[in-house]
């Protein structure tokens, strides 16, 4: 545990991707006055380039939705205050999972995968996580995104050059089960209960978490003793944390955070 008097922002890293992807956030935010941490997820406290060649990983295979929610949970509280959590994809979903059992002092999920009681009859949904690796894979082994994949899920509107470079630097493998578990009751959501203010973030480009998806994940929240809001980004792609206009994103993120909180 440690002092301080600056607001702590956690941040919680997606599938498929280096918690490094955050770098550039941590910085913005501690320039803001606030204290910044992307805690890696389980047994991926490496280089996205050693992960890989470690590939394929049983321990990383190994990891649940339950085991994540324990583990951040297990973070938050050793810090002296409820955190700010960003989540960003799967992140975002276990910020909701986090922010139901009063975790965090607010949220603001970005480009989130939906809770199980909006993806379990998602047909299109599914099939997009399904198509992200090979799953007919082992449920023992890791799960790599492929190259072309990437540039069609998540960094669609970039240069190849910016897509190739991303790729190397942040692309990781990744756990079939915990993958399977957004469908699961683990990741279910009490939508009418009452939470911490909650923000969710959309990008017009995205192909992953389109919109409608995010959308559709806000509107469900149905307590009116609580603060939802929402704001669509017009050419953000599902790696919005990348892409050359993130600074306007994060703005947006400060000046709500200094509304209500």
């Amino acid at each position: 545990m440690y002092l301080s008097n600056k607001k702590t922002i956690m941040f919680i890293t997606g599938a498929f991707v280096s918690h490094s992807y955050w770098e550039e956030w941590i910085v913005f935010f501690e320039n803001k006055g606030y204290k910044a941490v992307a805690p890696p997820w389980l047994h991926k406290n490496e280089s996205a380039d050693h992960l890989r060649q470690a590939h394929p990983d049983s321990k990383i295979a190994a990891i649940r939705l339950n085991n994540l929610l324990d583990y951040y949970t297990e973070i938050i509280e050793k810090l002296p205050e409820k955190p700010i959590l960003i989540g960003h994809c799967y992140g975002g979903l276990l910020l909701q999972l986090l922010m139901q059992k009063d975790l965090g002092s607010a949220g603001i999920c970005m480009h989130s995968i939906p809770p199980m009681n909006m993806t379990f009859f998602n047909f299109s949904f599914y099939k997009r996580i399904r198509n992200t690796f090979d799953f007919f894979i082992s449920k023992k082994k890791t799960g790599l995104i492929s190259f072309k994949k990437w540039q069609h899920y998540f960094t669609n509107q970039m240069t190849f050059e910016e897509q190739k470079e991303t790729y190397e630097r942040f692309v990781i493998p990744e756990s079939k089960s915990a993958l399977c578990d957004v469908f699961s009751r683990s990741a279910k959501i009490d939508f009418k209960k009452r939470h911490n203010p909650l923000l969710f973030l959309s990008g017009s480009a995205d192909t992953f978490t389109p919109v409608s998806l995010v959308y559709s994940n806000y509107k469900r929240y149905k307590n009116l003793h609580s603060i939802t809001c929402y704001k669509e980004f017009s050419g953000t792609n599902h790696l919005v944390l990348s892409q050359q206009d993130w600074k306007i994103v994060a703005e947006f993120i400060a000046n709500w955070l200094e509304k209500v909180t």
